[in-house]
C-alpha cells in the first residue's frame, strides 16, 4: 500500500426492503440493490417460466428517496428488475451493471466486466471506488445470462488499495469466481443473494446460492459479516431464513450472520 493513501473506514447501515432489494448508506453516499418495489402478487414471464412474487416490498420509493447510485447486478430478471423498479433508476446518478445490460437499460446506465473498476465522486471527503466482481447465475453451461456482483469502498487517494469493502454478491452461485473476489479483495462485509433459486421449467439445479453454500463463502470471506438477500418474496426459492440458519448453526458460525430487518436499518461495524 501507498504510505500516503489513507484508507477510510465507515460503519455500513443496510435497510431491506424486500427480496434482493436493500438500500445501503456507507461515508455519505446512498446506493441501492437489485431494485424490486412492485407490490405481492405480481406474475412475471421469464422465458418458458413464469416467476411470482409472494411479499410486498418493505419502502416505497418515496419512503427510499435520493440515490447516488444503484446496484444492478442484471436487468433481465424481474425478481432483480421489477416494473416499479425499473421506473425508478433514472432518479440515481447512475446505474452501474453488466455491459450487456448497460447496452439494452442505455440512458444513466454504466456496464462493467468483471475486475473492472472505477472511482466514483461522493461530494465530501473520500472517493467511493467500485470493482465489479464474477458472478455465475447456475450451473457451468447452463447459467441465466451474465450476471455480475461488486465491492465497494472508500478510498482519499487515487492509488489507494482495497480496505474495509463492502460485497453484494447479485444473483451467482458459489464458484471458483466468488472464491477468487475474497481472495483478492478480502472484504469485511459479504451481502449475499442466497435462496437456492429453482426455476422447474429451466432445470432441477439451483441458480443462486444454497445455504451450505453460503457457508463455504463464509469460510472464504473469513472475517466478514455474513448478511443474506434474496431468500425470501418469491415462489421460485427452495430455502429460506430457516435452512440458512440451521447450516450457520451447523457450521458454528451463527455469529457471523448479521440478518437484516425488513424496513429498518441495521449498522455494521467495519
Amino acid at each position: 500500500m501507498n504510505p500516503n493513501s489513507v484508507m477510510v473506514s465507515h460503519p455500513l447501515s443496510l435497510t431491506y426492503i424486500g427480496g434482493p432489494t436493500a438500500l445501503l448508506e456507507f461515508g455519505g453516499v446512498r446506493l441501492l440493490t437489485d431494485p424490486t418495489f412492485d407490490p405481492a402478487g405480481g406474475e412475471y414471464p421469464s422465458g418458458p417460466a413464469t416467476l411470482r412474487k409472494l411479499s410486498a416490498p418493505a419502502l416505497s420509493p418515496a419512503n427510499v428517496g435520493f440515490l447516488d447510485y444503484v446496484l444492478l447486478s442484471h436487468d433481465h430478471h424481474f425478481d432483480n428488475l421489477d416494473r416499479t423498479g425499473r421506473s425508478l433508476l433514472s432518479n440515481a446518478k447512475a446505474v452501474l451493471t453488466t455491459q450487456e445490460g448497460a447496452g439494452r437499460l442505455g440512458g444513466n446506465s454504466i456496464g462493467f466486466k468483471p475486475w473492472q473498476s472505477m472511482d466514483l465522486p461522493t461530494g465530501h471527503g473520500p472517493g467511493l471506488r467500485i470493482v465489479a466482481t464474477p458472478a455465475r447465475h447456475g450451473p457451468h453451461g447452463l447459467d441465466r445470462g451474465p450476471v455480475i456482483g461488486f465491492v465497494f469502498f472508500l478510498v482519499d487517494a487515487p492509488d489507494g488499495e482495497p480496505d474495509h469493502g463492502v460485497y453484494f454478491s447479485g444473483d451467482t452461485v458459489w464458484f471458483e469466481g466468488v472464491a477468487e473476489v475474497a481472495q483478492r479483495l478480502k472484504p469485511q462485509v459479504a451481502i449475499l443473494n442466497l435462496g437456492a433459486a429453482r426455476v422447474p421449467e429451466v432445470g432441477p439445479f439451483h441458480l443462486t446460492m444454497t445455504a451450505s453454500e453460503a457457508i463455504e463463502a463464509a469460510r472464504a470471506f473469513s472475517s466478514a459479516a455474513i448478511v443474506p438477500l434474496h431468500f425470501e418474496g418469491w415462489a421460485h426459492f427452495s430455502e429460506g431464513r430457516r435452512e440458512i440458519e440451521g447450516a450457520f448453526a451447523a457450521a458454528d458460525l451463527s455469529r457471523r450472520l448479521r440478518w437484516p430487518e425488513r424496513g429498518r436499518a441495521i449498522q455494521i461495524d467495519l
